[in-house]
């Protein structure tokens, strides 16, 4: 699955990018972030979040999930901590049962959201030549 590859050089701009994407959601959507720390996956789940009505996002890396209430809630989930643990501790989330009704972000997602759903947006995100140039890739949607 190839995608779209759009070059953000700030953060304001990677949260303009998820603002956008998120536009385009409907409940039931699952998105799969993938990138290094740092990269900007909060910041482009905020702009997710904005088009949502949310106001605030933020990193959900020591609470494992956080869920927003929204014109359609956003379930922000960080599974870095759960990288090397059992499948059972993700399925213990039942994130499944919000799904329908929500849009669900995966920060450090990749083994896990496939448990979830057989089809997802998967988004990588790469560092740039400068330090606030990022590559972003969007598959399995269009923007």
């Amino acid at each position: 699955m190839s995608g779209a590859t759009r070059i953000i050089s700030s953060v304001s701009a990677m949260e303009d990018l998820g603002s956008l994407l998120g536009s385009k959601l409907d409940a039931g959507a699952v998105l799969l972030l993938n990138g290094g720390l740092g990269a900007g996956k909060t910041a482009l789940a905020r702009g997710i979040g904005r088009a949502l009505g949310i106001s605030e996002v933020t990193s959900p890396t020591f609470v494992i999930s956080k869920i927003y209430p929204g014109r359609i809630p956003l379930v922000h989930v960080d599974a870095y901590r759960l990288i090397g643990q059992e499948l059972a501790v993700f399925d213990d989330l039942d994130l499944e049962l919000r799904i329908p009704q929500s849009v669900t972000v995966i920060e450090w997602g990749a083994g896990f959201v496939e448990r979830l759903s057989d089809t997802f947006i998967e988004i990588d995100i790469e560092f740039g030549a400068n330090p606030d140039e990022r590559a972003v890739t969007i598959k399995g949607i269009e923007l």
